[in-house]
């Protein structure tokens, strides 16, 4: 399984907004911070707009934002957006199944224990998760003060 380019870019762009919630992103802007061509950018941006990801503002002060918190914006959505339901194989969508062998597969219910447990790894991991600052990050900040020493003699 593979994302699309688009569901990718989705997700790289939708990363960077959470970064900095407080901001106005401007196409252009999310650009060059993510290194994507500005015309993608503005359709991938007012595609995650119209699916209710974005909220838009016109103007100076204008941009995109996300629509919800970042906790509550899974990432199965972000994909779904682009590339639809997850879907491994034919035999796991819903409607007519154009498979000629699902009567007799005996690996259709693996297959589809398999999907439901990819589209639940996607949903269970929120924007937030993504955004949040990973180990290289941790690794330049100050460390943490050591706790106190207790007082008193020891046990």
């Amino acid at each position: 399984m593979r994302l699309s380019r688009l569901a990718d870019y989705a997700i790289m762009l939708m990363t960077h907004v959470a970064q900095y919630p407080d901001d106005s992103h401007a196409a252009a802007e999310s650009a060059a911070a993510t290194r994507l061509p500005v015309p993608t950018v503005a359709r991938v941006m007012a595609r995650l707009r119209r699916g209710g990801l974005l909220s838009s503002a016109r103007g100076v002060n204008g941009g995109y934002r996300l629509a919800r918190p970042a906790a509550d914006i899974p990432v199965g959505a972000i994909v779904s957006l682009f590339d639809g339901p997850v879907q491994l194989t034919r035999c796991v969508q819903s409607g007519p199944h154009p498979c000629g062998v699902e009567a007799v597969c005996p690996s259709r219910a693996g297959l589809q224990r398999l999907n439901v447990a990819v589209r639940k790894a996607l949903d269970d991991v929120s924007l937030a998760d993504l955004a949040a600052p990973g180990p290289a990050a941790a690794a330049t900040r100050r460390p943490a003060r050591p706790p106190a020493a207790p007082e008193g003699p020891l046990p």
